[in-house]
């Protein structure tokens, strides 16, 4: 299974880290990184505002214990947003080369 995976991160900086770790280790066919989103968020008790960055990467289901792990050991934050959803259709070129880039 193919899967979107979404990783918010501090700055471009740590995103880029996390998303060539990715690529470069064949955990991500690709990473896309979408610079000053707005986070509004429940953080210890309290309503929180963050300006982050998102990055969206593109895997296999079967990747994703692997990203997390990476993304936990190169994310500054305690509780690093990682998650994935499914890909239930696509250009069939694309997503033949996502499973040989991975």
């Amino acid at each position: 299974m193919y899967i979107v995976v979404l990783v918010t991160a501090k700055d471009e900086a740590q995103a880029h880290k996390i998303a060539e770790k990715l690529v470069a280790e064949k955990l991500a066919a690709c990473a896309n990184i979408v610079p000053r989103i707005q986070s509004i968020f429940h953080w210890k008790g309290k309503l929180d505002r963050a300006q982050e960055v998102l990055l969206i990467l593109k895997s296999r289901r079967r990747h994703f214990p692997a990203i997390v792990k990476t993304v936990q050991a190169l994310h500054s934050y305690d509780v690093p947003e990682v998650i994935a959803l499914p890909i239930v259709e696509g250009n069939k070129d694309y997503l033949n080369w996502l499973t040989e880039s991975t």
